[in-house]
């Protein structure tokens, strides 16, 4: 018996349209294209959708549309895309290729907080979805036009809820998915790793590196190197630890996810430090070395300031991206702080995620969270800085209350007990196998289990994706994303195949130096962003279905543990991204002298029917910041020259460098291939890199 379809126009809660605005207006394309369209604004009003729609002018009409589902819907999301510029503004993009583009806020009333049931997130977007195309059809006197939906992250979750459980629309491009169970799982798995191999990644990154030994494991500890096998294991691709190899550590969302975990299982937390079989409980473990429980005093405290300008209160608002979007839920410490008789002893403490719980006076009860510590060489004791807070209490009105000599408590117990969630959330499902390494031979849970799989709790759509997908979906999957494992798109390929029987309307594609992230500045000399890649996977999905050309053949790999291997060979390996390999005088880590010259040659192959190279850029400075880059990267142009082979563009490019000055200095190159082969476009120009190593010599 096959499921029941959801069909937005045969709903009663979604008949209650309305517009209050229908306007022309201008844009600015990032190519300087002034673009006329027309604008509507309006929503459902019983169950408090609102929506924006772009239409692009009657001879640019190609009877189709792009609509986009943020990770964390707010309740003026359907405006978060107007505001977009450059290779982002996804409005433009879809105006001049033909497309309306389609935002709603999802029916979400309020930042955080009861939103109503979570399906009302795909069943309110159908709605959208529905009523504009009545309004395309009537606009334009054409046929049904052909619906694209697309989201990344947790807009991935809500993608696939719509394309499995409606018909609003004939394709679905889904990008940097998770699984069912990925949600606290793989934020908790990220920042446990983040905080016992907190003093071994540039180990770690030196040896992955280009010209690398290869052994992630040489040097490091035991604790270390079993800590790094597990989150290798789980998924982690190991590439990815980059930002934390140079000290810049990022918990994600798990601030947010917390205070949803200790109130579905509040009993996991005093569990963790009892009871055998938890990281916790285990004399001697790196949760106890590293868990922080202290009392002190206050000597004086400074009230939060109010925000400088309008566009820093509004900041948070305007966030709408995989990377940012859960940050709306935050609150910022600004320049409160409290000044302590004294601080926590030791050169090694560990400060991520210390609450700090008021144990006398007026503010006794209350809670904010650790931003930082400082400590006062001269007259003792330290200053402790509040952090992004959610889930706790109000930081003024709390630290308004605060009055010296009153007690407080540092604790980052909870903290170190939910990063071990995952560990006790094997999915009964043996498909997870990234949980094989917690499983007992015959498929059994090895550790303690909690009864309620969080994951499943997560996804904000109220469904678990099955892979019945009601049209084509395209799926795009990043090959060092920190946030999202990458297995978890060779898991919903496989739930495709199961349920469809084949992967006929289904591909997938891996991109390599990906993160997670769907900004377009988002790159460096270590990564590059997919923004390329998934624009034009849009434009392949609507050639899909509107004109039933096939796309590009999914990127051939496999799955080795939890680990996705690509095939070597950039031919065979198919997908949309050029392959790029880089040396200096034909070796990966190349020895010379100070002011001694030597060659650096690209060597790009993009895939057959991918397109084209349209730019090799080199940088020699090795500079970069996270997640945006200096303005300076990649600042040399390269020349190249092309061929073919098997179908595939080739094309090499050379140049010589010198350093003056002896050290070891890393080369990269980026590569970006267009499917026509246009160096101008500004939206589907995809990228790759490659580095190498160069030792300067006296």
């Amino acid at each position: 018996m096959g499921k029941e379809i959801y069909h937005a126009l045969l709903d009663p809660d979604y008949q209650d349209v309305y517009v209050d605005v229908d306007e022309i207006r201008t844009r600015k394309a990032p190519n300087g294209e002034e673009i006329t369209y027309r604008y509507l604004h309006g929503g459902f009003q019983q169950k408090g959708v609102k929506f924006s729609i772009h239409f692009p002018k009657r001879d640019s009409f190609r009877g189709r549309f792009f609509q986009y589902l943020s990770p964390f819907p707010g309740p003026d999301e359907e405006m978060a895309s107007i505001g977009k510029s450059g290779g982002d503004d996804v409005i433009s993009f879809s105006l001049l290729n033909g497309a309306y583009f389609v935002e709603s806020n999802m029916g979400c009333k309020v930042m955080f907080g009861p939103n109503g049931d979570d399906k009302d997130r795909w069943k309110s977007s159908a709605a959208v979805a529905e009523f504009s195309r009545k309004k395309a059809m009537e606009i334009y006197a054409c046929p049904r036009p052909a619906g694209i939906v697309y989201g990344g992250s947790g807009g991935g979750y809500k993608t696939m809820a719509c394309i499995e459980n409606t018909d609003a629309w004939d394709g679905a491009v889904p990008y940097v998915i998770g699984s069912p169970v990925s949600l606290p799982n793989t934020i908790t798995m990220h920042v446990q790793g983040e905080r016992v191999l907190r003093h071994a990644f540039p180990k770690i990154l030196d040896a992955l590196d280009s010209g690398g030994s290869g052994d992630m494991y040489a040097g490091l500890s035991e604790d270390e190197a079993a800590m790094l096998r597990e989150m290798t294991d789980m998924g982690f691709p190991p590439l990815a630890w980059y930002p934390e190899a140079r000290g810049q550590f990022d918990d994600g969302s798990l601030p947010v996810l917390a205070p949803s975990v200790k109130m579905t299982d509040p009993g996991y937390f005093a569990d963790f430090w009892t009871v055998p079989g938890y990281l916790g409980a285990e004399a001697g473990s790196n949760a106890r070395r590293d868990r922080l429980q202290f009392k002190g005093k206050v000597r004086r405290v400074h009230l939060p300031g109010v925000p400088e300008s309008p566009d820093e209160e509004n900041e948070l608002e305007s966030r709408n991206g995989v990377d940012d979007a859960w940050k709306k839920m935050l609150s910022d410490g600004k320049d409160a702080w409290i000044e302590m008789e004294t601080l926590p002893e030791g050169d090694d403490l560990y400060l991520r995620g210390v609450n700090i719980t008021f144990l006398s006076g007026e503010a006794a009860g209350k809670q904010l969270l650790l931003g930082g510590m400082e400590r006062d060489r001269v007259n003792g004791g330290g200053f402790l800085t509040i952090g992004m807070c959610y889930g706790l209490d109000d930081i003024p009105g709390v630290v308004g209350k605060v009055r010296p000599g009153d007690e407080l408590m540092l604790d980052n117990s909870d903290y170190i007990a939910i990063q071990s969630y995952y560990r006790h959330q094997v999915p009964a499902d043996l498909s997870f196998h990234a949980w094989d390494q917690f499983r007992n031979a015959d498929g059994s849970p090895a550790l303690p289990q909690r009864q309620n799989v969080m994951g499943y709790a997560f996804t904000g759509t109220g469904t678990v994706q099955d892979g019945n997908a009601q049209g084509k979906v395209i799926a795009i999957q990043s090959l060092m994303d920190e946030s999202t494992c990458p297995w978890c798109g060779d898991w919903y390929r496989g739930k495709v195949r199961e349920s469809k029987g084949g992967e006929e309307d289904f591909r997938i594609y891996y991109m390599q130096r990906c993160m997670h992230g769907d900004i377009d500045a988002l790159g460096n000399n270590m990564i590059v962003n997919y923004k390329g890649a998934l624009l034009q996977a849009l434009l392949d999905m609507a050639d899909w279905l509107q004109t039933g050309r096939d796309p590009l053949p999914s990127t051939v790999y496999e799955r080795v543990g939890g680990q996705i291997i690509e095939e070597a060979d950039p031919i065979a390996r198919k997908g949309m991204q050029a392959g790029v390999t880089l040396t200096a005088n034909g070796q990966k880590c190349c020895h010379v002298k100070a002011g001694g010259e030597f060659v650096l040659r690209a060597e790009m192959t993009v895939p057959e029917g991918a397109g084209e190279i349209t730019s090799v850029r080199y940088d020699f400075n090795d500079s970069w910041s996270y997640p945006t880059p200096p303005e300076n990267l990649f600042p040399v142009e390269g020349s190249f020259v092309k061929s073919e082979k098997s179908g595939a563009q080739l094309a090499v490019s050379e140049i010589t460098h010198r350093f003056d000055e002896p050290g070891t200095y890393f080369v990269s190159v980026r590569v970006t291939s267009q499917r026509n082969g246009d160096a101008h476009d500004p939206f589907t120009q995809v990228k790759n890199l490659d580095r190498v190593r160069v030792i300067v010599e006296e």
